[in-house]
């Protein structure tokens, strides 16, 4: 969606797009996009990945370039693979770009900063810790930036999916870097997520309006379908919804590192081309898989979420969920890595309520009440700084619910600390993070919505993202045209649930045209009847397709202030005859003697070397990730420990942000010798292997030896 009132246009930016991008015309909405910024108003745009999100700050940035010699376009970034990414491309098409991260030694670092003052650069990527560095943002702002890139803008928000605590800083920083406009860039933001990004970063703060744009999440050649399944089925439904080679190249997403390589093992030793790719394999391993699989040596990758990132194979024809993800913003990222070319793709997610409990468990685990914080936050001196030790110990607190209650107070200002001193920050981080716990939990329960919604999914997700377009219901997806199912079937009504569907129908006709709840509709009409819940909501779910019913998603306020939605149904006027409805059966009723799926339910057989999912190199399974302190090195903690707080202090930040007491425990208990070990242990992020692998390794080998 764009603003009622667009700027008009002071230039045309396709010969410019032709000439130095090599693009014959743009793709959907870019050209839009672009103008807009190239004329200086700020932007949030808001696209799938894989929409040409880039092309929209690279473009008019070089536009503005040219208006301002000198001038260079400032990009910020969370992640440095992408930054590098990005560099070398823009390198390679000829423009002069340079990169500041950790994994850049000093003097490039330093000789990117004297580049950028000289005005040499057309691009300059950084990470947003960067701007935390004493001088650095006042040295960007000697020369006026072009314009001003934040890529992964979600990070700002305490609503998004993947909040960085590191980008608060960013709302700070931009008005040394005014005039210039700023465009704010995203893949997944609902519209809360939305008006945060845009309040947090002062888009608009220069006498303009920002302008917003949602598109390009309707996929037209993407089927979704929706399988309500027990865990114990899923392996079979996978096996049979890539069992036809027209259904291949496909990822199967699997909740744990232990199911992707069993699942990958059971396919490869039925001769199918596949391998498992998770965090937890070798980097070399894991660079391999992904590799084989985008030059068309492997038909199937079987992984975690730790897959896809930076992949952009446009012939993935399924993706298959065997969980249900954490989030739609998460679903939504990962299913549209299918059908990138343009031809037709399905993706189907394997779920249950059984999977929002587990959700909802790390929800608890990494988000402790508030009473926790509470007492931490007692326990902090008010003027003085004091180490962790002692603050932990005054707390009474264990070792692991301290750190997290002491991170989350650092996120939400309650504790303020650099390395391992704190104090006490202010007295209003309960509502905040009240606030953001109860919105992990509302992303959970939105995917149980997902799961159960009984109409066109590609409109769910529009919804979801705000990205309304007028086109209606999808026609391909399991809701709106359920003969193309793949792994679910359907079935006419019997005798007995026409009359259920009768006694619906009843009550909601003497609910009139403003309907009513479907949980008080359930209560009211088959629940005295002795009809579970389950039943009920396939009952409606056919009467919706059938289009004799129709869901609106509605909302109230409680006592308590909260929002709370839910569902409401009424009669469409003029429906079709009930006789012609039909209900879907759970998954396919062949599935579990499919090809392949035999193999999920019985003992794994040995697997074939050459297409088998590779694990040398793998320091640890989910199974051993964690270790007590009886398990580590007390010495080797001790100096990875002072290491830690040394590096701490030299960056001005907490401790715990270079890794974690969980990651310590890990680096003791099974020391790595090897970067690939390194990039193995759980936790241990390749930035910071790049950037500190080779001293942490240093460490470690005081009394050993590093191959």
């Amino acid at each position: 969606m764009e603003p009622e009132s667009h700027p008009q246009p002071t230039r045309s930016l396709l010969p410019l797009l032709q000439q130095r991008f090599g693009h014959p015309a743009f793709r959907a909405h870019q050209q839009q996009i672009c103008q807009t910024v190239a004329d200086g108003f700020d932007a949030l745009v808001v696209m799938p990945t894989g929409a040409g999100k880039s092309l929209c700050y690279q473009l008019p940035g070089l536009a503005r370039r040219v208006d301002a010699p000198g001038s260079c376009v400032v990009v910020v970034s969370p992640l440095i693979a992408l930054m590098d990414d990005q560099a070398d491309k823009l390198l390679a098409q000829g423009f002069k770009a340079a990169r500041i991260h950790s994994g850049c030694d000093r003097e490039a670092s330093r000789e990117a900063c004297r580049q950028y003052l000289r005005g040499e650069l057309d691009f300059l990527f950084f990470a947003p810790e960067r701007l935390a560095v004493p001088g650095f943002p006042e040295m960007l702002a000697k020369r006026t930036p072009a314009l001003v890139a934040i890529d992964e803008a979600h990070c700002i928000s305490h609503w998004g999916h993947d909040f960085r605590p590191e980008y608060r800083m960013l709302g700070e920083r931009l008005p040394l870097l005014r005039p210039a406009p700023v465009i704010a860039l995203t893949a997944t933001a609902t519209p809360a997520v939305q008006d945060d990004i845009v309040e947090l970063l002062g888009l608009g703060q220069v006498g303009k309006l920002p302008h917003r744009f949602i598109h390009g999440f309707r996929r037209e050649n993407l089927a979704l379908e929706v399988v309500d399944c027990a865990p114990t089925q899923r392996r079979g439904l996978a096996a049979a919804a890539v069992e036809d080679p027209a259904h291949r190249p496909a990822i199967l997403y699997a909740p744990t590192r232990k199911e992707a390589e069993e699942i990958a093992e059971e396919f490869a030793a039925e001769g199918l081309a596949c391998a498992a790719y998770h965090a937890g394999l070798a980097p070399k391993i894991r660079e391999s898989v992904q590799t084989a699989f985008l030059k068309g040596g492997l038909e199937v990758v079987v992984a975690t979420i730790a897959f896809g990132m930076g992949v952009d194979k446009p012939n993935v024809r399924t993706v298959v969920h065997l969980s249900l993800p954490q989030s739609l913003e998460a679903y939504s990222q990962e299913v549209g890595r299918a059908g990138r070319d343009g031809q037709p793709s399905r993706a189907l997610l394997l779920g249950s309520l059984v999977d929002t409990k587990m959700h909802g468990f790390f929800v608890e685990r990494d988000y402790p009440e508030s009473r926790v914080l509470g007492r931490l936050w007692r326990a902090l001196d008010t003027d003085t700084a004091e180490d962790e030790s002692i603050i932990q110990k005054r707390s009474g607190l264990d070792a692991d619910d301290f750190h997290k209650a002491l991170e989350k107070l650092w996120i939400h200002g309650g504790a303020v600390g650099v390395g391992s001193q704190w104090r006490r920050g202010h007295d209003t981080w309960e509502k905040p993070y009240l606030a953001q716990r109860k919105h992990k939990e509302q992303q959970i329960a939105g995917m149980s919505r997902f799961l159960d919604d009984k109409g066109c999914r590609q409109l769910a997700l529009l919804r979801h993202f705000g990205d309304v377009d007028g086109k209606g219901a999808c026609g391909i997806c399991d809701a709106c045209d359920p003969q193309s199912c793949r792994l679910r079937q359907s079935r006419a009504v019997t005798d007995d649930e026409k009359r259920m569907v009768g006694a619906i129908e009843s009550r909601l006709r003497t609910a009139g045209q403003r309907g009513m709840g479907t949980g008080k509709l359930y209560g009211e009409s088959l629940e005295p009847k002795g009809i579970d819940r389950r039943s009920f909501e396939h009952l409606l779910a056919a009467l919706v397709r059938a289009g004799r019913v129709r869901i609106e998603e509605r909302s109230f306020d409680n006592d308590q202030g909260e929002r709370v939605r839910y569902q409401s149904a009424s009669l469409v006027a003029d429906a079709k005859d009930a006789g012609d409805m039909s209900l879907f059966v759970s998954a396919r009723a062949d599935a579990a003697g499919s090809k392949g799926a035999k193999k999920a339910s019985t003992t794994r057989r040995a697997k074939p070397a050459a297409a088998a999912a590779p694990t040398r190199g793998r320091s640890r399974s989910d199974d051993d990730d964690q270790h007590d302190q009886s398990d580590a090195d007390p010495q080797l903690m001790a100096r990875l420990k002072a290491w830690r707080l040394q590096e701490a202090q030299r960056k001005k930040a907490p401790a715990f942000t270079i890794f974690s007491d969980r990651v310590l425990l890990a680096l003791s208990a099974l020391p790595p010798r090897s970067l690939e070990a390194l990039a193995a242990v759980p936790g241990i992020s390749k930035r910071l292997v790049t950037s500190h692998g080779r001293s942490i390794l240093a460490v470690i080998a005081a009394d050993g030896d590093v191959d």
